[in-house]
This record gives structure tokens, C-alpha cells and sequence, in this order.
């Protein structure tokens, strides 16, 4: 048998194992906001220590995290060093998610399996990854021979309100500084870029006022509408704009939650929204979040006696593929063939996650692990979020094999 051989033969032996696992994962609530999610990372590393790997935990002081706006984080990482020279190979995925929603026919907390999917809140994004991830590892560690470099399995928690308390705490402390690294992902390509983000909370006030007597008011919904309408135009003109790289279309902007007034019978005073506009990787950050604040101030400005308050909540660079990448890309290309059947494409996506957090800091990386295969099919942040078993088996096996060949 070839290693390849011996890899895949002992994931197919431990695969019930690893499901066993993600049951055990996404049984344990990380919603986020509100964001109490140390008490999973504490049991993660109590079922890493079962497999004899040591996870360090990584606290976030409480008053960052709590200024932040959520409510605990610990981070973990596992270091496995296998012989001197070689690279050191990050595998990191994110363990809050966005809270369940409504409309659920399987619990979001089961881990229930039907039909070859389990169902579950994180089971594609990105709780399937800390399976996929850690039983690649214990793949490798299973071949006979001399291995050089070292694995760190990295599992954050704060993908969700962009990063900078997960991947960019540990990096700005030092805690790591891996030469490669991939991030869970996709299962049927591997990505090399991604959209930037920028979310933004915009106050509209006016002058509360009885409806008998709307005159002596403001509408600050009226203000609003005024004010969305321009940015919606925006929107429309964004569909002119076409990024070079492959898998990302065009700038869009969404508002995502509106809310204000008192009552029915008074005039609001207050209106409050939030937006996201993704930027794609050829846009300066900078510029677009001026032109945001532009459109809504001139927009406000033909509504007399309107005001606006604009609150920056998040900027997420885009990721743009680094020339070391290439290893990486290579080897999940040829093992991702091999094991799907079908070619493994190199492309970029329209989401936005903590990964660049680590090309920001010189680390190239990709995006690819055990789910989704798009966002759409695996129901990503909606509900019955599921993820297809035999994705998980064949991306925990391409993982292995790229970890054997980039660490001998």
C-alpha cells in the first residue's frame, strides 16, 4: 500500500469515530452574538485530549472580550512537532456560529444524521472542520517514517464578528506564526481569495411627535426611506463593476436590520440600521467606506432637520493569494482530484472570513475543507444547516494526504 493508501484506509476505519466527534461538537451551543463560547472550547480540548493531543488554551482577557460585545472566548491550539527543518502547517476553523433562526425541522443542536447529511447549527461552517482537520492529523500520525516540520491545529472563536479576537489575537500576541495554513472551507475547490467587508450602523434622528399632529415633529423614518433609497441605487450601480478573479462577480451592499419608533400613533424620532457592502479584492477599503458615508450624508441632507450618526461595526479586508500559497494549492489540486473524481478549481468566493487575517500578517493560505460545497445547498447560516458525510470523509482524506506531502 502507498501512504495514500494507508491514510484513506484509516480514515475509513475511524470514520464513525469522526462523526462521533462532530455529534459531540455541535451539540454544545456557540451562538454568537451572545457569544459565550469558551465553555465548548473547554470541552473540545477535553475530547482533543482523548486522542492524546494537549490544547492550549488561550483566553481572551474578559473586559476585551466584553468591550468587544460578546460575552467569553477561549482560543485553542495544538502543536504537533514532528522533526527539525520542514514548515509548520496551520489548520484553523472557527467554532461560534450566528444564532439557529426559526424554521428548523431538525434540531439545531442534534447532530441528527438522515439521508448521509448531518443536521445541525456549524455543522458545515465551520464545526465540520475541527473534525476534518484534527482526524487528517491523526491520519498522518498514524504512517510509519520520518516526518519534518510540525501541524497546529488552531479552533477559534470569533469568525462571526470578523476575526480580531480569534486568528488576530493569537497572531498580534505572538502565539503563533505558522508557514502555511489552510482554514476550513469548501470541499470541491480550493480558494485563494475572498470579499472584503464593511458593516456599518446608521442612526437617522428626527423629533418624536403625537400622529394627530405630525407637523411638529420629524420622521425619522421618512429620513430613512430617503436615505436607503440612495444607497439601494448605489446597489444597482455596483452590478457595473466585475472583478478579475474567478467565483467573485461584483460589489453588492445589503441592509440586514432596521428598527424604530415607539408606537403607531407617534411620529419616530429614531431609526436605526445596519448594512453590509462586500468589497471585492480590487477595491480600496478606504474609498468605498468614504463614498458610503458620502451617499448618506448628502442623502440626509434633503430631509430638513434630519440628523445621522454613522458608526463603523466591522472592516474585513479581502484576501489576496500570496505566492507561497502554491504548495498548498498544488497538492489540494491533485489530492482533491484523486479523491472526488473531478478537478479541484482554484478560485475566490464573495464571503468574508478570518483567514485574512493570517495573509495580513505574511501567511499564505486557502480556504478548503469538508463543507459546504456552496452556501446555498449546505443552508450556511439558515435553517437545517447540514453537512454531506462523504464530503467530510473525502476532505478529511485530501487534507491528510496534502499534510503528508508538505511535511516530509
Amino acid at each position: 500500500m502507498t501512504d495514500y493508501e494507508r491514510l484513506d484506509a484509516w480514515i475509513d476505519a475511524h470514520f464513525d469515530e469522526e462523526v462521533k466527534f462532530l455529534q459531540a461538537l455541535v451539540r454544545i451551543p456557540t451562538d454568537t452574538p451572545p457569544g459565550d463560547n469558551a465553555p465548548h472550547a473547554e470541552r473540545t480540548a477535553d475530547l482533543l485530549g482523548e486522542f492524546g493531543f494537549d490544547a492550549e488554551k488561550h483566553a481572551v482577557p474578559q473586559a476585551d472580550v466584553h468591550e468587544y460585545g460578546l460575552q467569553s472566548i477561549t482560543n485553542l491550539i495544538v502543536r504537533r512537532r514532528y522533526g527539525d527543518g520542514g514548515r509548520t502547517i496551520a489548520l484553523n476553523a472557527h467554532g461560534d456560529v450566528v444564532p439557529p433562526g426559526e424554521g428548523w425541522t431538525h434540531d439545531p443542536y442534534g447532530g441528527e444524521i438522515e439521508d448521509g447529511k448531518m443536521y445541525g447549527r456549524a455543522t458545515a461552517v465551520s464545526k465540520g472542520d475541527f473534525a476534518s482537520f484534527t482526524f487528517a492529523v491523526r491520519a498522518l500520525e498514524s504512517l510509519q517514517g520520518k516526518r519534518k516540520g510540525a501541524v497546529e491545529l488552531h479552533f477559534t472563536y470569533d469568525e462571526e464578528f470578523g476575526g480580531e479576537m480569534g486568528p488576530g489575537w493569537l497572531l498580534r500576541h505572538g502565539l503563533t506564526k505558522p508557514d502555511l495554513m489552510i482554514a476550513a472551507g469548501f470541499s470541491y475547490e480550493v480558494v485563494t481569495a475572498h470579499n472584503g467587508c464593511l458593516q456599518m450602523e446608521v442612526t437617522v434622528h428626527g423629533k418624536m411627535a403625537h400622529a394627530a399632529i405630525p407637523q411638529s415633529g420629524v420622521d425619522a423614518l421618512q429620513g430613512a426611506v430617503s436615505i436607503l433609497n440612495a444607497l439601494y441605487a448605489q446597489n444597482a450601480g455596483y452590478r457595473k463593476v466585475t472583478s478579475q478573479v474567478p467565483g467573485i462577480t461584483h460589489p453588492y451592499l445589503n441592509v440586514g436590520r432596521i428598527e424604530g419608533g415607539t408606537n403607531t400613533n407617534v411620529v419616530p424620532g429614531k431609526v436605526v440600521f445596519k448594512l453590509d457592502r462586500r468589497m471585492i479584492p480590487e477595491e480600496n477599503p478606504a474609498e468605498v467606506e468614504a463614498s458610503i458615508r458620502r451617499v448618506i450624508a448628502e442623502s440626509a441632507a434633503l430631509c430638513p432637520g434630519i440628523t445621522v450618526d454613522i458608526k463603523r461595526l466591522l472592516l474585513a479586508n479581502s484576501m489576496r493569494p500570496l505566492p507561497g500559497n502554491r504548495p498548498l494549492v498544488d497538492a489540494i489540486q491533485k489530492h482533491g482530484e484523486a479523491v472526488f473524481g473531478q478537478p479541484i478549481p482554484a478560485m475566490g468566493t464573495p464571503l468574508y472570513t478570518d483567514v485574512r487575517l493570517y495573509a495580513e500578517a505574511g501567511v499564505p493560505g486557502v480556504i478548503y475543507g469538508a463543507g459546504p460545497r456552496t452556501v446555498l445547498e449546505s443552508h450556511a447560516k439558515r435553517a437545517d444547516e447540514r453537512l454531506e458525510l462523504e464530503d467530510l470523509r473525502k476532505a478529511t482524506k485530501v487534507v491528510a494526504r496534502t499534510l503528508r506531502d508538505l511535511l516530509v
